[in-house]
């Protein structure tokens, strides 16, 4: 069976376009907010994802939303799947304090090295 990455809305298509070209399979998902694809908060063990790409902004919602930072981090830790969040290099320090300093199932990467690091993560 063929590996699924799920990706928010964003995400770069030059990544997409390699991991299906490398035979993985992509699904969209949504943070709530923006109704890009399968909602988040609907992943669990049967439906869950061997990675999930997106940008930082992506989770970071606004006070009051059905689900934050930490929700989103609970549900990839919990299903054990790897989330790559995207932030240039010289932000990655205020990207960790934004998501409180988040355990290792998340991994903070510059765009540059979106590819190499995902198929590292997905070849693993």
């Amino acid at each position: 069976m063929k590996k699924k990455v799920g990706y928010f809305e964003g995400t770069d298509s030059g990544l997409l376009t390699s991991l299906i070209c490398e035979g993985y399979d992509t699904i969209p998902l949504s943070n709530g907010l923006d109704n890009h694809g399968k909602h988040i908060g609907l992943v669990n063990e049967e439906t869950r994802l061997d990675l999930i790409v997106g940008y930082v902004h992506k989770i970071v919602a606004p006070e009051n939303v059905e689900m934050s930072a930490h929700d989103i981090i609970h549900l990839c830790s919990t299903y054990a799947m790897p989330l790559l969040l995207l932030a240039p290099q010289s932000l990655h320090n205020a990207a960790r304090k934004l998501l409180q300093n988040p355990p290792d199932i998340v991994k903070l990467v510059d765009p540059a090295q979106v590819v190499k690091e995902a198929l590292a993560i997905l070849k693993g």
